[in-house]
């Protein structure tokens, strides 16, 4: 067998990268049926890229589904050796999706399959479902509330500091219309940052860098500028360690990958550097993870960025 090593300016990509990106294949534009998705999510999860790799992303209404596609690749006999983690995406009736989710969590506690739901994922529009969503959700299960975009959001975040529950941002859609502006995306992450709330954001965010790109994966679709995932971590970054607005708006519409420089010890953005402890601080404090229909393409995307290097062969 080759020993098999890393670039050395893989390290700060590895820890602003890691476990982040939450599988949401079931959903547009990939949208696919709940075996294929499972599948993906197997494969992935053996696969050399899967430190990168975060939630699978399912409707509680589709645990039972989940379950019968899920159970070949879970079961005692073939169980694999990384734990498959959840984030169960609950719909207007918390109480009875709680039910659903105890269940579902009891099941696999008691079998030898190493599986759990250990976050919930719901929209939120008003304090009162935040309160809701605090007393309700036990200690065991990460609460990420989905909030509007716009200026809305600065009493809920507020609502939500001090406590477990953290934020969550749509990004975008599979139309222009459901992108938001970057300055209202921007004083969405600074908001939370200020509040000290973590997030994660969803929607629209297969590419790791701000351009124009396919807004679905029909051949036809229309193009739309997308945000990239590396921007909003990065802006994450700058801000938690006190970057101005107007610099921060421009890393968020980055779209050159030059700018960027991949250190072992830290990550370069012109005149900012940000160290491998401080990427570490922004990934629990701050920017927790982002959805993707994709797994491969943010992958994929780095790699022919020059942003991350695979691992090579050596005799």
């Amino acid at each position: 067998m080759p020993f098999v090593c890393y670039y050395p300016s893989m390290k700060s990509m590895h820890v602003l990268l890691r476990n982040a990106i939450d599988y949401a294949g079931l959903f547009p534009p990939a949208g696919l049926d709940m075996q294929s998705a499972v599948s993906n999510f197997a494969a992935y999860s053996a696969d050399e890229n899967s430190w990168a790799l975060g939630r699978f992303v399912v409707p509680v209404s589709r645990l039972d589904e989940f379950m019968a596609a899920a159970w070949p690749y879970v079961s005692a006999k073939t169980s694999p050796i990384r734990p498959w983690r959840l984030a169960a995406l609950c719909g207007p009736d918390l109480g009875s999706d709680m039910d659903a989710i105890e269940r579902f969590n009891g099941f696999f506690k008691s079998s030898d399959a190493r599986l759990t739901i250990d976050t919930l994922e719901r929209k939120a529009v008003s304090v009162e479902e935040i309160k809701e969503t605090m007393h309700r959700v036990p200690a065991q299960l990460q609460a990420f509330l989905e909030l509007p975009v716009d200026s809305d959001a600065v009493p809920l975040i507020h609502a939500m500091a001090g406590s477990r529950v953290r934020a969550k941002v749509r990004t975008g859609g599979i139309t222009a219309d459901a992108f938001p502006r970057p300055a209202d995306l921007l004083g969405f992450i600074d908001t939370a940052i200020r509040a000290s709330v973590p997030f994660k954001a969803t929607a629209g965010l297969h590419h790791p860098l701000r351009a124009e790109y396919r807004l679905t994966y029909a051949p036809d679709s229309a193009r739309g500028r997308m945000f990239g995932f590396l921007n909003l971590f990065l802006v994450a970054c700058g801000l938690h360690y006190g970057m101005e607005m107007g610099h921060a708006l421009d890393l968020l519409q980055e779209e050159s990958p030059a700018s960027l420089v991949i250190e072992n010890d830290g990550i370069r953005w012109r005149d900012y550097h940000w160290g491998v402890a401080q990427l570490e601080v922004i990934r629990r404090e701050a920017i927790i993870a982002f959805g993707s229909c994709s797994f491969t393409e943010p992958i994929g995307e780095l790699q022919a960025l020059n942003l991350l290097l695979p691992r090579v062969p050596q005799a």
